[in-house]
């Protein structure tokens, strides 16, 4: 039934796009639409660029724009299947529906003594994490760029744990050489390290450059995450059994991996939602490139849901005013996260894999040509060092 569902999706969405020739052509929805939900695409009178409509379509006559449409068809079809699986799984519900086989003896873990970093711990699903850690005693190093809600968080958790080794950390994950010299002064410091969360994101909605002339999104998402983690490998390969986790997102379902345009420097119009997704779908590449290059360290990335966070509120306000009933709460966003980090059980799993409510899941949905190859995968991370290597080697 499933597929047969999936075929009569895939079928609408080619022919909501192939007839008649002539004079449109399909284009994106506004930058906010949430990964480009069928309901947020329009098209386009040729004969006017102004002229956006919901007109009789046409893939036009030119070759480029025929595989142009082509491209989009299947864009439309990974949103379309991506928002009614989301529906199914990621809100509220669906987390009360996956719970219901969770093992609740696999979050009562002492984790006294240990050392964990968590970026992006002032708010939402981060926040959540380091005041569940905090709780059973972990020492919590607390990632944050904003030095006032930072240490409003961190205060919050010390009160309320009453645990004093929660420790504050000022740094933008936008900034390669910042991190790399933070990063460094850790190691030098002599403090240990036994679980890295890469959870800082942003989702810039108009194409913003860094002070290195880096695209925002890029930089905090995807590089700031790499240099990070690839700058504590030596402190977390003295821990006797080191874990890296990134969150990531399954809107990245909806993207292929595209190295032709890291820093979306060609999507116009720029569309914050989808290089957004696009940094998430790196992401888990990179979670499978360390797992194979890291055998030593326990990698993972998970998708937290659709949380009721900050983040969430700010950059979708749209989406979160239509969605926010059936929202997640931040501490079951992160109920999975904090599993990979702390139980026994998420280290009987494979390395590289992506979680969702203490499960492992496809990276893929089906039918969607989304995956890339063994060479492009290498290609991400050969791409990634040596942007490490001119943004953040130290002087």
């Amino acid at each position: 039934m499933v597929n047969m569902f999936i075929l009569f999706l895939m079928i609408a969405s080619a022919c909501a796009v192939s007839w008649p020739w002539g004079r449109y052509s399909i284009v994106k929805p506004k930058s906010g639409c949430p990964l480009g939900w069928a309901t947020g695409w329009r098209y386009q009178d040729n004969e006017d660029s102004n002229n956006i409509n919901s007109v009789t379509p046409s893939i036009g006559h030119h070759f480029f724009a025929r595989r142009s449409v082509k491209k989009e068809i299947m864009s439309i079809y990974r949103s379309i299947v991506w928002f009614v699986k989301g529906l199914k799984e990621y809100t509220k519900q669906g987390y009360l529906n996956a719970s219901r086989s969770f093992r609740p003896n696999d979050l009562d873990v002492d984790v006294t003594g240990k050392s964990f970093m968590i970026t992006g711990a002032n708010s939402g699903i981060g926040k959540c994490t380091a005041l569940a850690i905090a709780k059973k005693g972990g020492i919590v190093h607390m990632v944050c760029r904003d030095s006032i809600r930072g240490e409003d968080a961190r205060k919050e958790i010390t009160d309320t744990t009453g645990n004093q080794n929660v420790f504050l950390h000022l740094l933008d994950m936008s900034k390669p050489k910042d991190i790399a010299k933070f990063a460094a002064d850790f190691e030098t410091s002599g403090k240990n390290l036994d679980v890295l969360i890469n959870n800082a994101g942003c989702m810039v909605i108009v194409r913003e450059l860094t002070d290195d002339g880096l695209e925002k999104n890029f930089a905090t998402n995807t590089l700031g995450a790499h240099v990070l983690t690839t700058s504590l490998l030596s402190v977390l390969n003295k821990a006797e059994k080191p874990r890296v986790i990134l969150v990531t997102s399954g809107g990245m379902l909806v993207q292929k991996l595209d190295l032709k345009d890291l820093q979306f420097e060609k999507m116009y119009p720029f569309d914050g939602t989808m290089a957004y997704a696009q940094n998430k779908r790196q992401q888990v590449i990179m979670t499978e490139q360390y797992a194979k290059n890291y055998p030593n360290i326990h990698c993972s990335c998970m998708h937290p849901g659709w949380a009721d966070t900050p983040a969430v509120r700010m950059s979708m306000p749209s989406f979160h005013a239509k969605m926010k009933d059936r929202l997640r709460t931040p501490e079951q966003g992160a109920d999975t996260l904090l599993w990979l980090a702390i139980s026994d059980a998420a280290l009987q799993q494979p390395s590289g894999l992506f979680f969702q409510d203490r499960t492992s899941v496809s990276k893929h949905l089906p039918l969607a040509w989304s995956k890339s190859t063994k060479q492009e995968d290498e290609q991400l991370m050969a791409s990634l060092d040596e942007l490490s290597k001119q943004y953040s080697t130290l002087s």
